[in-house]
């Protein structure tokens, strides 16, 4: 310890095998370290064993406490540490966009925005952005089609028919009243509902006055759509335009949910839920000040944060400040609305982990009944495979894992098989576990208790043998075939030595295997149809004589995609470059 400098910087402490325990973070790393092994009565007893399996430290000394924070942060998410608290939330938030474009687009987005367009949110989750997304088509009714497919309308689409689009592709709306719908949508979505209905009826009370009665009509009809749209909102706010997330913790014994809500604009969007790993004995200070940093640290921040306990963090409050390049006020309310809306997000805490508990519940009780069956005491961790393709086109395996009692879709794997003879499908399944298991033979994969092949007795053996040949044939391999009409329930299960057994169809072990192999059914499927829609938008163009590589990537540059060129007529065709009429009369005709 007393070559440590008293510096601020980040610790790692490692096991015998070079598996990093544990990252963290000292403002002083000699006394931080130190602390773990002079006061070792003091930890906790799943520290204290994290402690006795330590053999060797390693540190990175940084310029400062909020530097120090920042690589802790990058190295907790990128080495996910055995006894450090781990949030699993690895995805982009969702955004509502009003594109930059003369006539705005409005569309759904993930990822880091740009000043190019306005985005607003970020939202819980798909669905509530998606829905808020419908919600506006129906009073405002904004394009939502791409540009590929904009640029080339000549008629109005379907969206149009049912009123859900006013039809800019054609110039069935004014620029100036396009403009008046994108104003009161950004409006709404900023929580502005006052201003939107004012300017609403002001409008059709004009556009009566001028007898103007079919423009009076649609904003009548934009108002009532309005009031629809309030009824079925979320919670909304008194504080105008407020933007905060709520954050509460809430513990049921070893399980711990941290909830955090969304209020945009002064509405509340909905909740999202996490259930960290290794949390059982932190404070819910700790738990609060680990879920700022892992989540807040290079994603947006609103301008206000509301807890239930402080998390006594000020190199975090400072550092979150920083990033956002705005004020950042991170509150504890006693009182008031948003004391209220801590107690919702309360309320939904300890909902969402009753409900989580339930469902681990289930499937603890699944995993116990399979290791029980197979007699295998230690099972934890379980692949499957399956194999899907139309008559041998666009053949697509699909690996998926279940492990400590979940699915982990991050370790899902999808192998785009070539090379072989279409409609193959024990070669297909030779070399999507080859490829899968040549790492684990090389000891650099994390090795299945049981593999399992949606299969019957010929996918097995050439699973038994591509394990034979990687040397890896004491892996427990199932074969998972079918039962009689394919019918659930039935289902057979093979052995490598070539015994079959049958579960009771009420069976929690078999409903265990039955949740894996279909999960891998579903995995493989969309993947396949994403092969098959890819290859077979290229291929419309390839069998046209005449369209070459180069051609082929002029058109879809030039249209956005095979959509626009479908869309396109024959003079707009004849337009790109290498296109000449006579071709552009070709293409048109093959593609209609």
């Amino acid at each position: 310890m007393e070559g440590l400098p008293l510096l601020p910087g980040v610790y790692r402490f490692l096991d015998k095998k070079g598996d990093v325990l544990y990252v963290g973070k000292a403002k002083q790393l000699r006394k931080r370290v130190a602390s773990y092994f002079r006061a070792a009565d003091q930890l906790s007893p799943r520290i204290r064993l994290m402690v006795s399996h330590i053999a060797q430290i390693e540190t990175t000394v940084t310029r400062s406490e909020a530097e120090a924070l920042l690589l802790e942060n990058n190295l907790i998410k990128s080495l996910k540490p055995r006894y450090n608290i781990l949030f699993r939330d690895d995805k982009s938030y969702p955004y509502i966009v009003l594109t930059g474009h003369r006539f705005p687009r409005l569309t759904y987005y993930r990822g880091t925005p740009n000043r190019q367009h306005q985005y607003f949110g970020p939202y819980p989750n798909s669905h509530a952005a998606k829905e808020t997304i419908q919600l506006l088509q129906k009073v405002f009714r904004l394009r939502t089609c791409e540009d590929s497919v904009y640029d080339h309308r000549t008629r109005p689409c379907l969206l149009h028919q049912i009123q859900r689009c006013t039809a800019p592709c054609i110039h069935l709306v004014s620029e100036e009243n396009y403009a008046r719908d994108i104003q009161n949508a950004v409006w709404l979505l900023q929580g502005k509902h006052t201003e939107v209905e004012r300017v609403l009826n002001d409008a059709m009370t004009q556009a009566a006055e001028q007898q103007q009665y079919e423009q009076a009509a649609a904003l009548r009809d934009q108002l009532r759509a309005l009031h629809t749209v309030q009824q079925k909102q979320f919670v909304e706010s008194t504080g105008g335009s407020t933007d905060a997330d709520i954050i509460v913790v809430a513990r049921e014994g070893a399980s711990v949910c941290v909830n955090l809500a969304m209020v945009r604009g002064g509405r509340h969007l909905g909740d999202k839920c996490f259930f960290p790993e290794h949390a059982e004995d932190l404070s819910p200070e700790e738990i609060i000040a680990a879920f700022l940093a892992q989540h807040y640290l290079n994603r947006s921040v609103p301008p206000l944060i509301l807890l239930e306990h402080d998390p006594l963090e000020i190199t975090l409050a400072d550092l979150l400040v920083e990033q956002a390049g705005h004020a950042v006020r991170i509150s504890v309310p006693s009182s008031g609305e948003r004391k209220q809306w801590l107690e919702m997000g309360q309320r939904n805490a300890v909902l969402a982990l009753q409900q989580h508990l339930l469902q681990r519940g289930g499937q603890h009780r699944r995993l116990e009944k399979l290791r029980g069956w197979l007699g295998m005491p230690a099972l934890q961790r379980i692949e499957c495979f399956d194999i899907s393709h139309t008559m041998g086109e666009a053949t697509v395996a699909s690996c998926v894992v279940y492990d400590n009692a979940e699915m982990r879709p991050s370790q899902y794997r999808r192998y785009n098989i070539s090379g072989i003879t279409p409609g193959d499908d024990y070669a297909a399944m030779r070399q999507a576990l080859t490829r899968r298991y040549q790492k684990l033979s090389n000891g650099t994969a994390a090795r299945p208790d049981v593999i399992l092949i949606d299969g019957g007795l010929g996918q097995l053996h050439i699973a038994i043998e591509v394990m034979r040949a990687l040397g890896l044939d004491d892996l427990t391999l199932i074969g998972v075939a079918k039962g009689e009409a394919r019918k659930p329930g039935l289902e057979q299960l093979i052995f490598a030595d070539g015994t079959a057994r049958q579960l009771a169809a009420d069976d929690p072990a078999l409903h265990l295997i039955q949740q894996i192999r279909d999960e891998a059914h579903r995995f493989a499927i969309t993947g396949h149809r994403a092969r098959r829609s890819k290859a077979r938008s290229i291929s419309s163009l390839e069998e046209i004589s005449g369209v070459g590589d180069k051609r082929r990537r002029n058109l879809l540059t030039h249209f956005g995609g095979l959509q626009g060129v479908r869309a396109a007529s024959v003079v707009q065709l004849s337009e790109v470059e290498g296109i000449s009429k006579a071709l552009a009369e070709k293409i048109y005709q093959q593609l209609h």
